[in-house]
């Protein structure tokens, strides 16, 4: 059968090995040909092949629920629920989401973008299961590297307390999670994978037997049982940990070998109460470039699949915020060994992978745990030192309570750099860095930046690493900056609270915040071209405002505009309003943002377009609120 025949996962039942040997072998190619064209995610997908056939096959998916962590290891899974004919519209506007998403297909239970999700949800759908007397299996799906979140590891504690209630946990043991995972569970695992006793019976063992007088080619379930407990005589640590947390452990077993995954998980559906299966994969499977270099391949934009090399660009392109970031940070780190970059797993998305070629001693690594990374900056700041949390705008939401709690209550001086701030593209929604501006902006002894560009990025690095009066917080966008000019030492700090005029005009104030402040420029040089002229402002700090620069001149020109990249509700605009309505000025006011909705997956310029915030979009609109009320009173617009 054609991968393109199937329909429904149940069609796997009865399927011979061979024939699921041949579907595997189309889910690559499928999934190869589809990442190569479009830019995905490759690694995660291509090493749970076998694993979702296999599990797939032992379960009735009308009624069997199967939850995945994160949702980038799942492209097998959407290629085996129906989505095969739109598959090759992968991450586009309209298109197949990147991740899992209830909205999108029926067998997609639980969406998800951040790690270690998957058994808290499995368990919750568990016990509503039973507290409604139904019956059906929930299997949650979840990583080494995603176990290095404390929620998953609260997720096992709890399930092991609850011995009558049915829930399977898979762990997809590649070592990895984007970058290598890091850690004492990392390290355990890599102990038990790897042990020699381990490698000997999972691949040797069957061929032994298959040797002897009458065995020969068969390897029968009471064999396989016998095999299974030679592993735990060889090595009596295996899954000691995990059952004395309360599952029956199951493994490690080779996750792309079909029949001993068949074979274990039929065994494992059996068990009453919470059942752990280790499968050890290899990320990459399949493909030699990503599996010799696990970290690249992680996620790739569009790339010859002969080569493995992306396509090449028509001209040279700016640095990448990220590199800007991480190349300044090293140098200024250089030179100030109380520097420490702290990062969650995410050390080449950051660029931290940089600091730690150089600075290994001043770099931390502390896995998919972003609540951890916080309370140990605030450690670090505690003792003199001058911690750089680097996590992305979506990541940082999962240590709010930290935040508040650890860092700004106690008023220490920990710098936060949210990479991916504002619309990220492909990812969606559970990607868009929309919320830091909104959610930081309320707690006290914070300071909030954004630079303009690239080389104002550099000079609020030195202003970040400086402040030492309490937190400080500074955000940018993914991708490549304006092409401006960079430093490569001598780089001055911002003064705190203080933006700058850009351009002069009597009609209109504009005010720019972050990546908006060239769409601001460019809005103003299109009013120009239609009577009104504008001043604009770099306000460069949302907290605190600079309201000795923006107030006067709201007063004297009566018509403001904000442009921020976030949402509007509590975002930079909503901070521009309070501040005007604290001080009795009444002016008109418009504010751009991202309006009260989720921002789906799309390339960003399609995004822009969408919300209205294209520089042409907003002078249209501009006009059409303001060249009106010339005579009239002023009113707020909203």
């Amino acid at each position: 059968m054609h991968i393109s025949e199937i329909t429904h996962p149940n069609q796997l039942h009865g399927f011979s090995i061979r024939q699921l040997e041949d579907i595997a072998r189309q889910i690559r190619e499928k999934h190869l040909e589809t990442v190569s064209t479009s830019g995905g995610h490759l690694g995660p997908g291509l090493g749970v092949v076998e694993l979702t056939i296999a599990l797939y096959q032992t379960l009735d998916l009308d009624r069997d629920k199967v939850i995945w962590d994160v949702g980038h290891q799942a492209y097998p899974h959407k290629l085996l629920t129906g989505r095969y004919h739109r598959f090759h519209t992968l991450r586009q506007k309209n298109g197949v989401a990147g991740y899992l998403k209830r909205c999108e297909n029926k067998f997609d239970h639980f969406g998800a973008g951040h790690a270690s999700t998957s058994i808290s949800a499995g368990l919750g759908m568990a016990l509503a299961r039973d507290a409604k007397g139904e019956n059906f299996k929930v299997v949650s799906i979840i990583g080494d590297g995603a176990l290095t979140g404390g929620m998953a590891l609260e997720a096992i504690n709890h399930a092991g307390h609850l011995p009558h209630t049915n829930l399977m946990v898979v762990l997809n043991d590649n070592e990895m999670s984007i970058s290598p995972n890091v850690g004492a569970i990392s390290r355990y695992l890599n102990k038990v994978r790897l042990s020699e006793p381990i490698q000997f019976l999972s691949g040797n063992l069957e061929e032994q037997f298959k040797h002897l007088p009458f065995f020969g080619d068969s390897f029968t379930p009471e064999m396989e049982r016998l095999k299974e407990g030679m592993k735990r005589l060889a090595v009596p640590k295996v899954g000691a940990v995990i059952e004395e947390l309360g599952f029956k452990y199951f493994g490690p077993i080779d996750g792309h070998n079909l029949s001993e995954l068949i074979e274990t998980f039929q065994h494992a559906h059996k068990v009453k109460g919470p059942v752990f299966v280790h499968v050890a994969t290899v990320k990459g499977k399949g493909y030699e470039l990503a599996e010799k270099d696990q970290v690249g391949y992680h996620a790739q934009s569009p790339f010859n699949l002969t080569t493995g090399k992306p396509h090449p660009v028509s001209k040279p392109k700016p640095p990448s915020y990220s590199k800007v970031f991480a190349h300044t940070l090293t140098k200024l780190a250089e030179n100030n060994a109380k520097i420490i970059g702290i990062t969650a797993a995410m050390a080449t998305g950051t660029g931290l992978d940089k600091l730690y070629e150089k600075l290994p001693q001043q770099y931390i690594d502390v896995g998919i745990a972003e609540q951890h990374a916080v309370t140990l900056a605030a450690g670090l700041a505690c003792e003199g030192m001058r911690p750089v949390v680097a996590i992305y705008s979506t990541f940082l939401q999962r240590a709010y309570d930290q935040i508040i709690h650890d860092v700004c209550i106690q008023n220490l001086p920990v710098f936060f750099c949210m990479d991916r701030a504002g619309i990220v593209g492909a990812d969606g929604p559970t990607h868009q860095g929309m919320y830091d501006i909104a959610y930081l902006r309320c707690i006290p002894n914070l300071v909030i930046m954004a630079p303009k560009d690239e080389a104002e990025l550099q000079r609020m690095i030195v202003t970040g690493v400086e402040y030492t009066e309490g937190a400080i917080a500074m955000r940018y966008p993914r991708g490549n900056g304006f092409g401006v000019p960079l430093m490569e030492e001598g780089w001055e700090s911002v003064e705190i609270g203080k933006g700058e005029i850009l351009r002069n005009g009597d009609d209109v104030l504009i005010l720019g915040y972050g990546t908006m402040v060239y769409t601001a420029l460019q809005a103003a040089e299109i009013l120009s071209e239609h009577g009104m002229e504008a001043t604009v402002v770099n306000a460069r700090f949302v907290k605190p405002l600079d309201t000795e620069l923006i107030l006067p001149l709201a007063q004297r020109i009566g018509k403001v505009v904000t442009l921020e990249e976030g949402c509007l509700m509590g975002g930079f605009g909503s901070a521009v309003a309070e501040a005007l309505l604290d001080n009795n000025i009444l002016v008109s006011l418009k504010r751009f943002g991202v309006p009260d909705k989720l921002v789906d997956h799309a390339t960003p310029e399609e995004s822009f377009a969408d919300l209205g915030l294209t520089s042409s979009q907003i002078a249209e609109q501009i006009l059409a609120a303001f060249l009106t009320q010339k005579h009239k009173q002023p009113a707020v617009v909203s």
